[in-house]
């Protein structure tokens, strides 16, 4: 069996920025209120972190950041993913130097590929560092899914550990699961998805919801795995309507505004990526209070 990373709720962090770049003063409140609030494991420079409009300097540099100011205390991955497969392995050796715990890395977006293209990819990937590699499947993001059987083959790499599963497919979840056993370890990428991938011996959750419930998103995973499987579902179906709000418009538009409204200083959100719609700010709010988040 191969090392899990972490077990539980990992946050795929937002990005505090300023106008001229990114906000640290602020991040650093963020992974403190993290790590006091039990979040398992920090993603960092994710979708909901706005990586794709990062510079190459702001990438690398919040990952270091990111590594230096959590200092061994819980897990931190970094998304170092690409559709440029030469790009990915070199942020991926980068966020290895800085000392990450493992990288996240999406399937190749725009030019796409084949199945084959996805192992060949990963692959070289994974030949390139020495430290664990988690897929990220998000095929409405990217235009391509992972098929149960690539998963297979990609998880005989002794590097290739893990995937955030977001394809929101749970028959393929357990196909899966039946073809790769302890080989690859399954994470949900969908915050309304998190009790079901645990029935299916999911080991936790890379979540949107965690930013502003971190220690209600654990305790759904924590519940599960302590056999309190009513009271995780519980959890997850109180919640239903609040994490429906934080996906009213493309993440991380919602998830920003709600921090913000928590009182962080988020700043804006970087195009194209617009501010959010009037309606959904008034029932996301309203959500808020009635989950004593605000």
């Amino acid at each position: 069996m191969k090392k899990i990373i972490f077990k539980g709720a990992a946050v795929a962090i937002a990005t505090p920025f300023t106008a001229n770049g990114i906000n640290y003063a602020e991040l650093k409140k963020m992974l403190e209120f993290h790590i006091k609030n039990h979040t398992d494991a920090i993603v960092i420079a994710g979708t909901s972190g706005e990586a794709s409009t990062m510079t190459d300097e702001e990438h690398k540099e919040i990952i270091k950041f990111t590594v230096e100011q959590v200092n061994g205390r819980i897990p931190v991955i970094a998304g170092t993913g690409s559709n440029d497969t030469a790009y990915a392995i070199q942020l991926s050796k980068f966020a290895e130097e800085v000392g990450v715990d493992a990288v996240l890395s999406v399937t190749p977006y725009y030019n796409k590929c084949t199945q084959k293209g996805l192992v060949k990819h990963f692959v070289q990937i994974a030949d390139n560092v020495n430290i664990p590699l988690i897929l990220y499947n998000v095929p409405s993001r990217t235009g391509v899914n992972i098929k149960p059987e690539t998963y297979a083959e990609l998880a005989k790499h002794p590097r290739i550990v893990a995937v955030k599963e977001a394809n929101g497919d749970i028959t393929s979840v357990l196909k899966t699961r039946a073809l790769c056993g302890d080989d690859l370890a399954v994470y949900s990428g969908n915050d309304d998805q998190i009790v079901p991938i645990l029935s299916l011996g999911g080991q936790g959750v890379i979540s949107v919801l965690a930013n502003i419930a971190p220690k209600t998103t654990h305790d759904i995973c924590e519940l599960y795995f302590n056999g309190k499987v009513q009271e995780s579902a519980k959890l997850q179906i109180d919640l239903e309507e609040l994490i429906a709000a934080l996906f009213s418009e493309v993440n991380p538009i919602p998830v920003k505004t709600a921090l913000k409204i928590m009182g962080y200083d988020m700043g804006d959100l970087r195009m194209p990526l617009t501010e959010i719609e009037p309606k959904n700010y008034t029932l996301l709010k309203l959500l808020m209070q009635k989950h004593n988040i605000i």
